[in-house]
């Protein structure tokens, strides 16, 4: 069914139980059968953003999706594959010098920054805090020069990533997601799949859904407080994080996740006009959606 561009999908085999009916809708190409929603659910929420996409990982239902393979910038979200790469090729108690290129990096290209200074050593670990928590263009750049070794081949493995997991509709430019030289492109189902690949390890899992992060000072650098950007966290019921983004090319972007009763919910929003709109959208999907998910377990039960 389609509702301003969005596509609502369904259990079939529960909604027919439910109602004694199921009425096909128009589809997606190789996506599920759409069905009319049960009379006791709710409309699903506007989505003013270009493209959207909302799934349960759990049982493979799709919630919402709307323009979720168009390809498109998805700025610092792609920062979460940078992450997972980093993972793979790194020890968590590794230590990375920053230096003055990374420092630099951030600033030239006015990028949001975890306000590191060259000469200062930290671990990988708080070089993963940094870069997602508060989106620190400096602690990627780092990572990136330090395990590629240099951002070509750091990309190369990126785009590597992507290939394993199935992304087809992704290509990255840069470890970043800055315009320069290159931010690459993917989809709203493309990054939401990659945040549920994210979530499943328990490091990043963690780092994601952590609101503030202290760095003390030490010896080896200065101390650090990071927030995180995404504004869900602490209010969303379940909320996971996952990471934002803002460029002028892609809008305000946004990959989240909740665990609503026994279920994860994961989605992503690209595109926005607005910067605090994309928080509360998400956050009436995830009750939307949350309470689709209860309706279909007050369904089960009723059988």
């Amino acid at each position: 069914m389609q509702n301003g561009g969005i596509r609502l999908i369904v259990c079939a085999t529960l909604a027919a139980l439910a109602t004694g009916l199921a009425t096909p809708a128009h589809a997606e190409r190789g996506a599920q059968q759409l069905v009319r929603p049960a009379a006791h659910q709710t409309a699903v929420p506007a989505v003013p953003a270009r493209a959207a996409y909302l799934f349960d990982p759990g049982t493979g239902t799709v919630h919402l999706s709307k323009q979720a393979t168009r390809r498109m910038p998805v700025a610092s979200l792609t920062k979460v594959m940078t992450a997972y790469v980093v993972l793979r090729e790194a020890g968590l108690n590794d230590i990375v010098t920053i230096n003055a290129g990374d420092v630099r990096h951030a600033a030239t290209n006015d990028a949001t920054a975890a306000a590191l200074r060259a000469g200062e050593r930290l671990t990988v670990r708080e070089l993963l805090y940094g870069a997602m928590l508060p989106s620190g263009a400096d602690a990627t750049h780092a990572l990136a020069r330090v395990y590629g070794p240099g951002e070509s081949r750091f990309v190369a493995k990126m785009n590597a990533a992507a290939r394993s997991l199935g992304l087809a509709g992704t290509r990255y430019g840069n470890s970043d997601g800055l315009p320069k030289p290159s931010p690459g492109y993917s989809t709203a189902q493309d990054q939401a799949k990659l945040a549920d690949v994210a979530l499943r390890d328990p490091v990043l899992r963690t780092i994601a859904s952590t609101r503030r992060h202290v760095v003390r000072k030490s010896k080896a650098h200065r101390a650090h407080v990071w927030t995180n950007t995404n504004k869900l966290l602490g209010k969303a019921p379940g909320a996971l994080g996952v990471k934002t983004g803002y460029t002028r090319a892609a809008g305000y972007c946004l990959s989240f996740a909740a665990d609503r009763d026994g279920h994860r919910l994961i989605g992503v929003i690209l595109g926005d006009t607005r910067a605090d709109r994309r928080f509360q959208t998400a956050g009436r999907l995830l009750d939307w959606a949350g309470d689709q998910v209860a309706s279909e377990a007050d369904i089960t039960e009723d059988l």
